[in-house]
């Protein structure tokens, strides 16, 4: 709950509806006005409200325990759209500094300093810190019903926050689907991302609140599906580098220049994510596989085999996954399927027993 001076009618301020609750007096004998702060979202007016009562506000004053690459450029895209940052706490007091410095706020060499400026604290340490500074904040007694507590984590659930939840706080898992490499990548890329929201239903408006503000789009998700979201997210994301250094490789091998790789296949990238947007899968599938060309399968298999064997086994791997996607598309008969996916299982055998051997 907002306590201001003054009296005060309803306005709106973008997807926000102001409201007055009625007037007391301060300590002082002054007058207050009681706001609440109403989210306006497809369901109708949605009082921000946690387990304790009270009302979320636009107001209130975010901190960040943990300054990498998304602390920071959270930090930089909230205070853009108006939020108070009270500021960083990291374990390295350098990389606290440097956050500060990036986001034009403070820092602090003591964790319950973010804690006691705080109403909404995200955790933002990597993924493994998250459960020890969860109990440890918890064990130390920083953390209360006022405060609002928040991870960025895409594989951990709230589970992690259990204790800081037993002490009364609201809990949140919000989640960008993004790569976020740099703090200036990530600043650029968070708009627009879509990101899960993980949390009871009275804290959901909040998150949707912040994600909105982000300027991203979201989705609810349960805990027991958020390991198989984030290993989904791997696949498109770090894999996807996976698969780009395989390909380098290959050229480099078959000849091509090595600084003239990315500039050959970058636009063969962006064109078959051009088709996919425009296509969907598995109408975006083209190649031998897609056409069922045995033979330029065979010639495949045959040179990986020869001159590359220790990339054998993911190649032909990703061959037989792309089998059922031709099928599915229409593009390949069930004979040639058998033959194609023939070819490549013998491929797997051979390429295994190459590792086997270098190993």
């Amino acid at each position: 709950m907002l306590h201001c001076r003054g009296v005060f009618t309803c306005f709106f301020m973008q997807n926000w509806i102001l409201v007055p609750l009625g007037t007391g007096k301060d300590r002082d004998g002054g007058e207050l006005g009681f706001l609440c702060l109403l989210d306006v979202c497809p369901e109708g007016f949605c009082f921000m409200a946690p387990p304790g009562g009270e009302v979320f506000s636009f107001f209130m004053k975010l901190g960040f325990v943990g300054a990498g690459v998304v602390g920071t450029a959270l930090g930089a895209l909230f205070k853009k759209n108006g939020y108070s940052i009270v500021g960083y706490y990291s374990r390295t007091l350098k990389s606290a500094r440097e956050a500060a410095g990036f986001t034009g706020t403070d820092y602090f060499e003591d964790v319950a300093d973010v804690f006691a400026h705080a109403e909404i604290v995200f955790l933002t340490t990597n993924d493994d810190a998250i459960g020890p500074v969860a109990r440890q904040i918890a064990e130390d007694g920083l953390v209360n019903d006022k405060h609002i507590v928040i991870h960025c984590s895409g594989s951990l659930n709230l589970s992690v926050l259990a204790p800081v939840k037993e002490q009364g706080a609201g809990i949140l898992a919000i989640h960008p689907l993004q790569s976020c490499a740099s703090v200036e990548q990530a600043v650029a890329h968070l708009p627009g991302s879509v990101f899960s929201i993980e949390g009871e239903a009275s804290v959901r408006p909040l998150g949707r609140r912040l994600v909105k503000d982000l300027g991203g789009q979201y989705f609810f998700i349960d805990s027991e599906r958020k390991a198989l979201y984030h290993a989904a997210a791997v696949v498109a994301s770090n894999y996807l580098v996976t698969l780009v250094g395989l390909s380098k490789r290959m050229m480099v091998k078959a000849g091509m220049p090595e600084e003239q790789v990315y500039q050959a296949l970058y636009p063969l990238i962006n064109g078959t994510l051009s088709n996919i947007r425009k296509l969907d899968i598995p109408g975006a599938l083209t190649g031998p596989i897609a056409r069922g060309d045995v033979s330029t399968v065979a010639d495949h298999v045959k040179t990986m085999r020869e001159l590359l064997p220790q990339e054998l086994p993911l190649f032909v791997e990703l061959g037989c996954s792309t089998v059922p996607l031709a099928k599915e598309k229409g593009s390949l008969s069930g004979d040639k399927a058998s033959r194609i996916y023939k070819l490549l299982s013998d491929g797997r055998r051979s390429g295994h027993e190459n590792i086997t051997q270098r190993v």
